[in-house]
Order: C-alpha cells, then structure tokens, then sequence
C-alpha cells in the first residue's frame, strides 16, 4: 500500500510541474500564441458571374458533353466508312449523265495534242505517261473520291465508276506505261499510237454513269 501511494504523490508532482511549466511558457512575451485573423478578400465581381452563369448552366453541361462525344464518334464512323466501302455506296443516283464529270472534249483534245509533240521529239515514253497521268488527274478532279491516294493503275482500271469500254481503254494504257516508262521497254510510234487511241477510248467512251 506505501509503493502505491509512493506511485500516487510522484504522478501528482509531474502533473504540478506541467502545469507551472505550461503557465511560464504562457508567460513567455517571446512566444505567441494567438495569430491576429485577416479577414478573406471578396472575390472579383467577374468572377461571381461566372460562377452564377456555371450554376445556371450546370445542369445542362452533361447534355452538351454527350451531345460533342456523339458527335465526335459520328464523324469518326463517317471517315472509317469512306475509307473501307465502296465509293458507289455514297454515290447519289441522279439523271444526270457522266458527261458533267468525264474528260471534256476541248481538254482531251488538248492533251493529245501536248503527247503528239512529246512523240514528235521522239519521247515516246513520255508522251504515253502523259496521256495516262493526265487522264488520272482528270478523273479525281472531276470526281472527288473516286481515285484514293493509296490507288494503283490497275486499281483505278477496276474502278466502277469507269463504263467498261473506258475502263478496258484505260486498263491498256496503265498496261503500257508498266511496260515502257517504268519497265524500261522502249517505246516508239506504234506504242505511241496504240496509247493515243486508247485514251480516245477512255475520254469519249459512252456509258458514263
């Protein structure tokens, strides 16, 4: 019974003296323990509208952002689907003839004339890439989408958007440019004029659709 009342007084006088040392260090003028408050700035008027306008619309926001994301996927599918169906599938059927988007005539006839004094310089090869470069370019110009960028020669030959005499015509001349420009083969004025007519063939082929 001494030990616990030993034990007693000891946690006693531990007590008295944090007290006395807790009442010094309050004491202390050095030290303080009370932080003057600041009153918070108000906020800018701007920026209480904004925060008005943000709650009003707030509830509407979630709309908009399914809305965008619909959007967005829509486009994206719209883009895939250009790439990987067949061009014919977004084609509008209309009465209107082919002759709106084909060659024209002035234009053929123009171009043969610049192969004829490409032949004429004895640059036959040239003259017969001419003739299928050109009739390439013509082709896409007038009709956006039909000659993809990834497209062969042979490839635009077996396009649907050529009626079968323009596309066994054209499929001649890719046939030549293989062999003469790129293949080596020379090439001379019966090339030249088996070239020519097959672009005749494909510039005023009927059957345009």
């Amino acid at each position: 019974m001494a030990g616990v009342g030993v034990a007693e007084a000891s946690g006693r006088t531990a007590q008295q003296k944090l007290a006395l040392a807790h009442q010094a260090l309050l004491r202390d003028r050095d030290l303080q323990f009370d932080f003057a408050l600041f009153p918070q700035p108000k906020p800018p008027g701007w920026l209480k509208v904004l925060g008005d306008i943000l709650k009003a619309v707030g509830p509407y926001l979630q709309y908009v952002f399914w809305a965008g994301l619909a959007i967005g996927a829509a486009m994206l599918l719209w883009f895939i689907l250009r790439e990987i169906v067949p061009d014919r599938w977004f084609r509008r059927r209309s009465g209107v003839t082919a002759t709106d988007w084909r060659p024209a005539p002035e234009a053929a006839q123009a171009l043969l004339q610049d192969a004829e004094g490409l032949a004429a310089q004895g640059r036959f090869e040239d003259a017969i890439h001419l003739l299928l470069f050109r009739s390439i370019d013509d082709l896409s110009g007038r009709r956006p989408g039909a000659v993809k960028p990834a497209l062969t020669s042979r490839d635009i030959a077996s396009l649907e958007v050529l009626p079968p005499q323009a596309r066994a015509a054209f499929a001649r001349l890719a046939q030549a440019v293989e062999r003469t420009f790129f293949g080596g083969l020379a090439a001379g004025p019966p090339e030249f004029e088996q070239a020519r007519e097959d672009y005749r063939a494909f510039a005023f082929a009927e059957g345009w659709r």
